[in-house]
């Protein structure tokens, strides 16, 4: 894989979902990208991956999961040490937000497919 990879967390193979929108926009402008979700599919020629990723191949950790789900996901998220968790529309989670910047991880209120859409990401 190229890097930096994106770990997109709550990777779906609906075509209408942000996730999915997310992961084929990453694809296509040419990013690492690692679509994670608990539905087996794929995004383009992309497999959903449902084995967690090795500790610190990752630097962006984008999130389209609530912050019920990501409760689950505090431990492992933290584990990879990303340089950033993007926290999409929905996704607002103080307590994470907080646990994460305790670590040195960045973080971020914004939309991913905007960030990419205007060349901010």
């Amino acid at each position: 894989m190229k890097s930096p990879v994106t770990l997109v967390l709550g990777a779906s193979p609906n075509t209408e979902r942000y996730s999915y929108l997310a992961t084929k926009l990453l694809n296509e402008k040419e990013y690492s990208v690692y679509p994670f979700g608990i539905k087996k599919g794929f995004i383009d020629a992309l497999p959903i991956q449902n084995i967690w990723p090795a500790n610190g191949t990752i630097d962006t950790v984008t999130l389209y999961v609530g912050p019920e789900a990501q409760l689950a996901y505090y431990d492992a998220i933290l584990a990879l040490t990303p340089r950033r968790i993007i926290f999409n529309p929905g996704t607002e989670n103080p307590e994470l937000e907080g646990l994460a910047k305790q670590k040195g991880i960045q973080t971020m209120k914004a939309c991913t497919l905007v960030l990419l859409k205007t060349g901010q990401y």
